[in-house]
């Protein structure tokens, strides 16, 4: 897919998956003629224009763009065999967290890393509630889509519409959501049945 590319266009779409990465957007056009050392925003807008003809990008509904593809560290698989995984940032209050709207790439995950039979997203990890269990701010998450879990997983809960990713144990009629971190400002989540599971961590990738 990306022998087809320029060097001024290898380079943009490097600017484009950090800036996804760590802030969880596209850069603007602005933003993207100055990492690239612009003086006027049409030229990136131009490599912008040329990487959505190459099928790298994808414009959306509402106009922005949304990247197709960026490769995962070689560590985490073959790419032989890869699957195209969603990965999602933020989730609007109120919205399902799978929605089309909320998915940012489609990450090439190796097969070896997914389960026959299920379903899978991405998620980046935001904070340090969990940086004792190995997720640590700005990792992305693999999560496998199934609304059970057994003791000391780690999974994707939603409460109040807002998502959020502990341990779970749950004794008779209570679960409690623990944290794992060395920042002891985080405390357990007691809950009865007011909430739901959105899926299991299946990997963790730091980038």
């Amino acid at each position: 897919m990306f022998n087809n590319l320029s060097d001024k266009e290898l380079e943009a779409l490097k600017i484009i998956r950090n800036s996804l990465v760590h802030q969880g957007r596209i850069p603007s056009v602005r933003e993207l003629m100055i990492g690239l050392g612009y003086k006027s925003p049409r030229s990136s807008a131009v490599l912008l224009k040329n990487l959505e003809e190459k099928e790298i990008l994808r414009k959306k509904d509402d106009g922005s763009y949304q990247i197709v593809d960026f490769e995962i560290p070689e560590d985490f698989g073959s790419r032989a065999q890869t699957v195209k995984i969603p990965l999602i940032g933020s989730v609007a209050c109120g919205m399902p967290i799978f929605a089309d709207e909320n998915i940012e790439a489609e990450v090439s995950i190796s097969v070896e890393m997914i389960k026959s039979g299920y379903k899978y997203f991405l998620l980046r990890a935001e904070g340090d509630s969990m940086n004792e269990a190995g997720i640590n701010n700005g990792d992305l998450l693999l999560i496998r889509q199934q609304q059970d879990a057994e003791n000391g997983d780690r999974i994707l809960a939603l409460i109040d519409e807002e998502a959020t990713v502990k341990e779970y144990n749950r004794s008779g009629g209570m679960v409690i959501l623990k944290p794992k971190s060395t920042n002891k400002i985080h405390q357990p989540i007691i809950l009865t049945s007011d909430f739901r599971i959105q899926g299991i961590v299946e990997e963790v990738i730091s980038l």
